[in-house]
């Protein structure tokens, strides 16, 4: 994972980033700063300015993944922008036991708030409400604990939504070639994780809508070696593919691997999902198979880490009414293009 310079620092602050980025920016206290007695409200605040010292506990998964890795130092990053936050950060492993007792050593220091991505969420959701229980406010960060009663607010992405934006952009693609019917395969994830279904219900319900439909569909398992395997599959099975749509970059190393050693990559635009740096450079150098992917950003857990810091100092959003921080953020899953690579190149990740 490469170093975040001040300048991705200040745009993850800032709120360029996206999901809830833009309303965080500006957050306040609970003190009415004005506004009638209808309950609206004018902006105002500052939610930068250091408020009451906190200690925030944070537990993810091991760093196993591109994705992954960026989530815990994105939160370490987001931290040291708050002079009034100290991290407590876990060693990130997939042992669903080793990380129960992780978060109940967060407990057991009284933290005073936890953002916890779990490896497991419905079996990390007894501790999670320990910790509710025991007066600490839980931002659950992405993949859901089985009750409500674990968290205080759930940040995460959209994976349904995701399949909607990979699908609408290569439908709007082959209109544009003028291909009536043209040949899409989808290259998935681990199809046992939910997550990977809602993403490929969400292809398929928008190529619906343009009346367009998938002609083959392979899962992986979020590796490159997968990827490339059943990738290789693919091309053998389908002698002409017009987009092709891999659910996550790192797992696309492998398919544009295959692609490569079929001497297909002119064949075919390929849409990539996640938003790794790799990827978003090759879309900006426009060199390579891969035209666009589809935003699932690790700038999340800065968000993430920013909302655990406005609960445990009993702040909420300026930007909205409501005194308290929302109970629910969904981040959008934005198209990159070569048209916009730009703005979204600072949350890339390696």
């Amino acid at each position: 994972m490469a170093q975040f310079g001040t300048d991705r620092r200040r745009f993850l602050v800032g709120g360029a980033a996206v999901g809830a980025g833009a309303l965080l920016a500006g957050c306040t206290s609970n003190e009415r700063p004005g506004g009638d007695t209808a309950g609206n409200r004018a902006p105002g605040g500052d939610n930068a300015k250091p408020g009451k010292e906190v200690v925030i506990g944070f537990s993810a998964p091991a760093a196993d993944h591109g994705w992954i890795g960026a989530i815990t130092k994105n939160a370490q990053d987001q931290a040291k922008q708050h002079e009034d936050v100290t991290l407590e950060v876990t060693e990130g492993t997939n042992d669903v036991q080793q990380q129960i007792s992780a978060v109940k050593t967060l407990i057991d220091k009284k933290v005073d708030a936890l953002v916890i991505l779990p490896f497991d969420g419905k079996a990390l959701t007894e501790v999670a409400k320990q910790a509710m229980a025991a007066g600490i406010p839980v931002v659950n960060l992405d993949r859901i604990f089985a009750s409500p009663l674990a968290y205080r607010t759930w940040i995460g992405g959209d994976n349904y939504g995701m399949g909607v934006s990979a699908g609408n952009f290569i439908a709007e693609r082959m209109k544009e070639a003028g291909k009536s019917k043209p040949v899409i395969v989808e290259v998935a994830g681990l199809d046992n994780l939910e997550l990977t279904q809602q993403r490929s219900d969400g292809f398929k319900a928008a190529l619906k809508s343009h009346g367009l439909t998938i002609a083959a569909r392979q899962a992986a398992d979020f590796t490159a070696a997968t990827g490339q395997k059943v990738a290789a599959q693919l091309l053998q099975a389908e002698s002409t593919i017009d987009a092709l749509w891999n659910h996550d970059d790192d797992q696309g190393i492998g398919v544009e691997a295959a692609i490569k050693q079929a001497s297909r990559e002119d064949e075919f635009l390929m849409v990539g999902g996640a938003g790794s740096k790799r990827v978003m450079d090759q879309i900006k150098a426009d060199n390579g198979v891969v035209k666009a992917t589809v935003l699932y950003s690790p700038s999340m857990s800065s968000s993430a880490l920013s909302l655990a810091r406005l609960v445990a100092q009993s702040r909420g959003m300026n930007d909205l009414v409501e005194q308290e921080i929302p109970t629910s953020i969904t981040t959008y899953s934005a198209v990159v293009t070569k048209d916009n690579v730009d703005r979204y190149l600072p949350v890339g990740f390696e």
